[in-house]
């Protein structure tokens, strides 16, 4: 497996009454470019200290995830039929204590660019056990930045030159407020390196990972097609 191609399958694995189908359709690109090409962990290395760690802040959808998991060999396959049921660890939200490769259990809105932060800067005090310090990528969507909690945590990290944070955001344009000259725009004025790509470009998106700056956090807006 390990597959690309192999995602609508998966997908089409978990059925039951979901009401986030798009919050799950509009992340499948970014996590599977994180997975396939970005992020330095696997299943033999998910609990090792120099791991990257990947936050899924928008996790009320989160059947891409657990497809991309199943893809990659988190989790087994045949466990995507039982997403929602009685008992089924793959919940509606991901639970950390319940599916290999979590590292936050998530959904509600405003929570996972805090604790990424709080997470990175973590790791920058803790003398590193390998040559390479970890990386830490939160995964948002647009509609989180209706949250307070989000905006202190932007200004917090590029106040403090988080190096190792990277923040991407899913924009399918489907907040209620949004930010005064864009989403980019708010993160550049805090300090951090900004790219603005589409969401659906697998090249642009792991280019733009590559793209950080060693005195600041990252910020990649991913932009879909519109939510509805």
């Amino acid at each position: 497996m390990d597959s690309y191609d192999d995602l609508d399958r998966l997908l089409g694995l978990m059925t039951g009454d979901e009401k986030h189908g798009p919050s799950a359709t509009s992340t499948l690109d970014v996590l599977w470019v994180l997975y396939d090409r970005v992020l330095n962990v696997t299943p033999r290395t998910a609990d090792r200290p120099d791991r990257d760690r990947f936050l899924l802040s928008k996790g009320h959808g989160p059947m891409a995830y657990y497809a991309v998991l199943a893809a990659k060999g988190f989790i087994d396959e045949k466990t995507l039929p039982t997403f929602g049921g009685y008992d089924s660890p793959l919940g509606h939200h991901p639970d950390r204590l319940l599916v290999p490769g979590v590292e936050i259990s998530s959904g509600s809105l405003g929570h996972g660019l805090p604790i990424a932060v709080g997470l990175a800067l973590g790791l920058r005090a803790r003398p590193p056990s390998t040559s390479r310090r970890p990386r830490v990528i939160t995964l948002v969507g647009d509609a989180e930045f209706d949250e307070g909690s989000n905006s202190e945590a932007v200004v917090y990290a590029g106040a403090v030159g988080l190096a190792d944070l990277t923040v991407v955001v899913v924009d399918n344009h489907s907040s209620s407020h949004g930010w005064r000259g864009g989403i980019a725009g708010r993160f550049a004025a805090e300090g951090w390196r900004t790219h603005e790509v589409s969401g659906r470009d697998h090249e642009a998106l792991a280019a733009a990972f590559a793209g950080t700056a060693p005195d600041r956090p990252t910020v990649v807006v991913a932009d879909v097609e519109p939510k509805g």
